[in-house]
C-alpha cells in the first residue's frame, strides 16, 4: 500500500446545497471523476465524495457532502452543515425557481454552519446559453451584496468545476493562515494532520466505504 492518498496535511468539509436537479451531483462527479453523469438519479438523503488536492504547497483533502434538494430532506441534510468549512450553494441558470430560492438555502447555510464557512454560489449549467433564464450580472449582484464567491460552471463540460472548488479551499486556507479560522474550534470544518506514511489515518476522519460514493 503506497502512502500517497494519505500523505494530506489538511482535510476540508464541503457541503453542496441547492434545489433538487440543479446539478449538484453531476457537479460533484465531475469534480471527482473527471466525468459528466448524463441520468443522474436525485440524491436521497446525501452521498460523498473525496478528492486530494493542492493549495500554496499543501495537500488538502476534500470530503465532500452532496446534499439532496427536495424539501422532505430538509431536516436530515441540515445536520451535514454543521462543521462545514465550505459551502457550494448551487442553482440552475435554466430555471429561476432555483435562483429564487437561493435566499433561503442561504439562511440555513448563514444559521447552521459557522461565521466563517466559505459559501461559494455556483450558477450551473452555462453550457446552455439558449435555455438562460437568470443573468450572470445579476447573480453577481447578488453573490456581491451577501458575500459570496461566485462562478458560473457547467458540470457537463467541466467549465469553471474545478475552479469552484479549488477557489473554495484557497480561501479557506487563506483563513486559516490569517487566523480568523480557529482549528481548535470543534465546528470549524478543518481538520489538521501531519503528513504520514502510514495507511490507516482514516480513524475519525470520515466513513470512506459510504455507499453512493459521489454519483
Amino acid at each position: 500500500m503506497a502512502a500517497g492518498p494519505y500523505n494530506y496535511s489538511y482535510i476540508f468539509k464541503y457541503i453542496i446545497i441547492g434545489d433538487m436537479g440543479v446539478g449538484k451531483s453531476c457537479l460533484l462527479h465531475q469534480f471527482t471523476e473527471k466525468k459528466f453523469m448524463a441520468d443522474c438519479p436525485h440524491t436521497i438523503g446525501v452521498e460523498f465524495g473525496t478528492r486530494i488536492i493542492e493549495v500554496s504547497g499543501q495537500k488538502i483533502k476534500l470530503q465532500i457532502w452532496d446534499t439532496a434538494g427536495q424539501e422532505r430532506f430538509r431536516a436530515v441534510t441540515r445536520s451535514y452543515y454543521r462543521g462545514a468549512a465550505g459551502a457550494l450553494m448551487v442553482y440552475d441558470i435554466t430555471r429561476r425557481s432555483t435562483y429564487n430560492h437561493l435566499s433561503s438555502w442561504l439562511t440555513d447555510a448563514r444559521n447552521l454552519t459557522n461565521p466563517n464557512t466559505v459559501i461559494f454560489l455556483i450558477g450551473n449549467k452555462c453550457d446552455l446559453e439558449a435555455q438562460r433564464d437568470v443573468t450572470y450580472e445579476e447573480a453577481k449582484q447578488f453573490a456581491d451584496e451577501n458575500g459570496l464567491l461566485f462562478l458560473e460552471a457547467s458540470a457537463k463540460t467541466g467549465e469553471n468545476v474545478e475552479e469552484a472548488f479549488l477557489d473554495t479551499a484557497r480561501k479557506i486556507y487563506q483563513n486559516i493562515q490569517d487566523g480568523s479560522l480557529d482549528l481548535n474550534a470543534a465546528e470549524s470544518g478543518v481538520q489538521h494532520k501531519p503528513s504520514s506514511p502510514r495507511g490507516t489515518q482514516l480513524s475519525n476522519d470520515q466513513p470512506a466505504n459510504k455507499e453512493g460514493c459521489a454519483c
